[in-house]
């Protein structure tokens, strides 16, 4: 398992939504989570979202560690697509808990799977 947890978009969802497993929703919440800046812009680009809607998210996104594109991200997320059948989203996704050696938390672990040294952890699998 890698050394700190890359939430993925649909994770970071569930969570504010009270939706996890509880087991997933315990040990998420002993860790600082981390997210690539690719699920910050998901979340805040949420259609129809309600203004106290959008201030959880904000709220979530401060206290979480938002990873910024980088030039390791880049040529990882470079590579990832290019050899991959991911979107470029999923690649940077990827490409960040790759470089910052995170385990990547989501529920399409289909997505993923391919990808060589990416940890991975499905919450309902906990």
């Amino acid at each position: 398992m890698g050394k700190g947890l890359l939430i993925d978009t649909n994770i970071a969802i569930y969570y504010l939504n009270n939706q996890l497993p509880d087991a997933a929703a315990t040990e998420l919440d002993k860790h600082t989570l981390s997210m690539s800046v690719i699920s910050r812009m998901e979340l805040l680009a949420w259609r129809n979202a309600k203004p106290e809607e959008i201030a959880m998210v904000q709220a979530f996104i401060k206290i979480a560690t938002v990873h910024n594109l980088n030039e390791p991200v880049i040529l990882n997320g470079i590579e990832i697509r290019k050899n991959y059948p991911v979107k470029l989203p999923d690649a940077i996704i990827a490409a960040t808990a790759l470089v910052f050696d995170y385990t990547l938390v989501t529920r399409n672990i289909t997505d993923f799977k391919n990808i060589p040294g990416l940890d991975l952890l499905n919450p309902w699998d906990m």
